[in-house]
């Protein structure tokens, strides 16, 4: 594989690690979902480099970035933006997914002309939920990266075949590590609901969803009620797959993107 540059960026009270293919292209910024790390788009990230700049971030608390202090969930929309201001990026495009599509939209909405294009791989569009409730949520995901850290690389990495034997061998290496790195304070807290956020979202917008039957977060109906919110969203249906869409169906994911991308 050709290297790819590497770097650390100060941001308000901490540091983001990033991966950047370089190149001629437009700048396209990659928010990874909750777990991963920014290499977690290595497939993707070749696949669009001849065209693209790609930039891969690590999230505070994922990663090699920063770890998250405790009742501190930060703004991982701030962090995107602080991330494009010292790399000097003019009018990317920003893309995530999971969790990364949450931030990537809070982005879009705070910055209005910031970025050239949006796109949201399955975003997590449940309702606000009590703190009582939202505690809860954080206890069970520090159960499960307690669990992690009891792991080897090896029984992970099975574990994740197990789990998604569709997906492609080169998704398992980023992956793994990844979940050797998480923070177990990762777990974001959204404040405001989504619906506002896309409300003011004012870049051109794909919605990347899935068969909520096979693990999808977004459900046609949400998908439909995003359009309804904001004429800049359009939708997209990925079939045979998941909330993790590229990895379970790369083929129809990569030509979706490519074919929004191709607009510009």
């Amino acid at each position: 594989m050709t290297a790819w540059a590497s770097g650390t960026l100060s941001i308000t009270g901490g540091y983001l690690t990033y991966h950047r293919t370089g190149g001629g292209g437009p700048a396209l910024v990659l928010s990874h979902g909750l777990t991963d790390n920014g290499l977690c788009w290595t497939r993707l990230a070749r696949a669009l480099a001849p065209n693209f700049d790609v930039i891969m971030l690590d999230a505070r608390g994922h990663g090699q970035s920063s770890r998250i202090p405790p009742g501190d969930p930060g703004e991982p929309g701030e962090d995107i933006a602080a991330a494009i201001d010292l790399l000097a990026l003019r009018s990317p495009i920003v893309m995530g997914h999971s969790v990364g599509a949450r931030a990537t939209a809070m982005f879009a909405a705070a910055y209005p002309g910031r970025a050239a294009r949006v796109i949201l791989e399955d975003p997590p569009l449940a309702p606000l939920v009590d703190p009582a409730a939202a505690e809860r949520r954080r206890k069970r995901f520090r159960e499960q990266v307690g669990k992690f850290r009891t792991m080897s690389p090896d029984e992970i990495t099975a574990m994740g075949k197990a789990q998604s034997p569709g997906w492609h061998a080169d998704e398992f290496p980023a992956w793994t590590l990844s979940k050797q790195q998480v923070d177990p304070e990762a777990m974001p807290d959204y404040r405001t609901p989504w619906q506002e956020t896309f409300a003011a979202i004012t870049a051109p917008t794909l919605l990347i969803h899935a068969d909520p039957a096979l693990g999808g977060l977004v459900t046609p109906e949400l998908a439909e009620e995003a359009r309804g919110l904001n004429p800049s969203i359009r939708t997209v249906q990925i079939p045979n797959a998941g909330h993790n869409t590229r990895r379970e169906n790369f083929s129809d994911y990569l030509a979706a993107v490519r074919g929004f991308l191709g607009e510009m």
